[in-house]
């Protein structure tokens, strides 16, 4: 005789619920939400000993049901313009880690440099309920900020400073910050500039920190549309190749200024293939000192990013907002320059 399963110990096991865990840890169920919520809200001891009856029981909070109850989700968005590189991974790590602190979590998309894509991008997010955002730079149609506008969803521009602008923001002035460095540059004797950027068309920062350059020229007396610019996608392999071609010129440069520290190592690696010597043939800034600037050889002079934090506080501010407090409309961070061995003294 063939039976069927025995319908009482083919049952699943009770899901555990709130309750149970308290219960379990001895604390109340406010206590229990505060640990999965808002850590820094509870001491370590309550902490650990919640945390350890929700490990025992495998308790896994109802999400929906909070989204529901509290009309939030705890669950924040960010758009990055890319993840092919480490340009936006130490601000995005800093990001994250505070979020979790404060009881949120993270969704990240990469937009790709592409406009109607980051468009696309934010629409989901906020169909699905995405608390508020990151976007990075202040460049995108204002249709946009009217949809996030009109929903109320909170937004922080990250990577750029424009106090002018009404959007709040966490970052630094890239076309002051440029400046200054070309400034240094010239003080050193050089005149003879060439730029590799990036695409300028949606990226608000490449375009600023070309800017800062030519703001420099013309302090210096120089014709800032002399200034010979090849504008690529950030890549390792494209730096190189622009610096080739620059270097093919009649009057060639004696300093490459590169839009970020990616597009400088790839010059610097074409430098050391042409069999130039850096810097006593021609020098190459940097733009964000990034970790491999410290390690190329020779180490990559650049201005120096504050990514951690950037992160921290766009996150902070990001939550005030969310949770009801007035926006911090601008937060500027310094920037400063790093010398290393890739520029040198004409």
């Amino acid at each position: 005789m063939v039976t069927g399963p025995d319908p009482v110990t083919s049952q699943s096991p009770p899901i555990p619920t709130l309750e149970d865990v308290a219960r379990r840890a001895g604390v109340s169920t406010a206590t229990v939400s505060r640990c999965l919520n808002a850590q820094h809200k509870v001491s370590q001891d309550t902490r650990e000993k919640v945390m350890k009856a929700v490990d025992a029981l495998g308790y896994t909070p109802n999400f929906g049901a909070r989204a529901m109850a509290a009309k939030r989700t705890h669950t924040i968005g960010a758009i990055v313009p890319t993840m092919e590189n480490a340009i936006f991974a130490r601000g995005l790590q800093a990001f994250q880690e505070t979020l979790h602190d404060l009881g949120y979590n993270l969704l990240v998309s990469s937009s790709a440099y592409q406009p109607s894509l980051e468009a696309e991008q934010i629409r989901a997010l906020v169909a699905r309920g995405a608390d508020g955002l990151l976007l990075i730079g202040y460049e995108r149609e204002q249709a946009i900020y009217d949809y996030l506008a009109q929903r109320g969803v909170p937004t922080v521009l990250a990577w750029a400073f424009l106090p002018d602008r009404p959007q709040a923001s966490v970052g630094f002035d890239n076309r002051a910050a440029m400046r200054k460095l070309a400034e240094t540059v010239m003080s050193m004797g050089h005149q003879k500039i060439a730029a590799i950027s990036g695409l300028v068309k949606g990226n608000d920062r490449a375009a600023d920190r070309l800017a800062g350059i030519r703001d420099a020229m013309t302090d210096k007396g120089l014709d800032p549309a002399e200034l010979v610019v090849i504008e690529t996608p950030y890549d390792i392999a494209n730096g190189a190749a622009a610096f080739a071609t620059l270097m093919q010129a009649d009057d060639k440069p004696t300093i490459v200024m590169c839009g970020n520290d990616v597009l400088a190592a790839g010059a610097l690696s074409k430098a050391v293939a042409l069999g130039l010597r850096v810097p006593d043939d021609v020098s190459i800034t940097g733009f964000d000192d990034i970790e491999l600037a410290g390690i190329l050889h020779p180490p990559l002079t650049t201005v120096h990013v504050p990514h951690r934090e950037m992160g921290r506080a766009a996150a902070r501010d990001l939550v005030h907002m969310i949770e009801g407090h007035p926006a911090i409309t601008h937060r500027q961070l310094d920037v400063a320059i790093v010398m290393r061995g890739s520029l040198g003294r004409l």
